[in-house]
């Protein structure tokens, strides 16, 4: 009985600290919608300004605010030195709204929402402008099974790592479930996933430098390294290791340094390969607000 519930108890720290990896990498992601909150008189307005949008359809912002408030859209694609466009928000009820334009996958536009109360400005609290990420639909059926695969890859890997350190000897049969978790949900479904979303099955390593990938890669070494070298003799130092680097690639923000496309050429680029053109030229960063 205390063996069981010792185990139960490893599952439920590696299910807590799985939960809370997944939460923190996607509300420090470049996708994760930007919450905003303004201030008239005693009230507090909140809102959302999305950053990714998918789909052939153009992307909603949309605004709670009361019938005194007006204001526009600001935009330009991104990265580019474009004139900025102008989007008048509609009042639609109790909302603002207007639709950022539809951008082929990988494109980005980077925009402002100016605000007014009785054309009064309101102050956003934003030092730069949001940059939103345009990609294709990603059908149910692709999406789910590589959601799930990759948070049980988490969940075995936290509970082995957590085995290997306390001398349960399951943790090799775990070490293998988890490798295999992982390579089905990030190597076979995450491409899947990719090329809906942005028209590439991988473009990581050797290919491109595409962070999300790379991570993939790394990790799927890590894990093999660490059961081969572990197979024969008792290495758990081994698989504790490969769930701590595990559990540290899961803190790097999702979809950081993804696709984006280059209008210029009209091709997808990755990584450090999209930095480059733009930092020569001054205009990767978004500068100062629009007005």
């Amino acid at each position: 009985m205390k063996i069981l519930l010792k185990k139960t108890l490893y599952w439920f720290i590696a299910f807590f600290v799985t939960i809370a990896a997944v939460i923190y990498q996607r509300m420090t992601g470049p996708t994760y919608p930007v919450d905003i909150t303004i201030t008239t008189d005693t009230t507090d307005y909140k809102f959302d300004l999305p950053r990714s949008h998918g789909g052939e359809t153009d992307c909603l912002v949309e605004i709670e605010v009361p019938v005194s408030f007006s204001g526009e859209i600001v935009y330009r694609r991104f990265p580019t030195a474009e004139p900025w466009d102008t989007i008048e928000l509609m009042r639609v009820d109790d909302h603002l709204i207007a639709y950022l334009p539809q951008q082929p996958p990988a494109g980005k536009l980077e925009y402002h929402v100016n605000l007014r109360e009785y054309d009064r400005p309101i102050e956003l609290g934003l030092e730069e402008n949001i940059v939103i990420r345009f990609k294709g639909e990603v059908p149910t059926w692709a999406l789910m099974p590589h959601v799930i695969f990759m948070f049980l890859a988490m969940l075995w890997s936290n509970a082995t790592g957590i085995q290997a350190l306390t001398g349960i000897k399951a943790y090799k049969r775990n070490a293998f479930i988890t490798l295999i978790l992982f390579v089905v949900g990030g190597l076979i479904l995450g491409p899947v996933v990719q090329k809906y979303a942005f028209g590439a099955y991988w473009t990581g390593w050797p290919f491109g430098e595409d962070l999300t990938d790379n991570k993939v890669l790394a990790s799927v070494i890590v894990w093999i390294v660490a059961i081969l070298v572990d197979r024969k003799k008792d290495r758990p130092w081994l698989v504790i290791a490969a769930a701590l680097f595990l559990f540290a690639i899961y803190m790097i923000p999702h979809s950081m340094r993804g696709s984006e496309l280059d209008y210029g050429s009209g091709q997808v680029v990755t990584g450090m390969m999209l930095l480059l053109p733009w930092i020569a030229q001054g205009t990767r960063t978004s500068g100062e607000l629009p007005k």
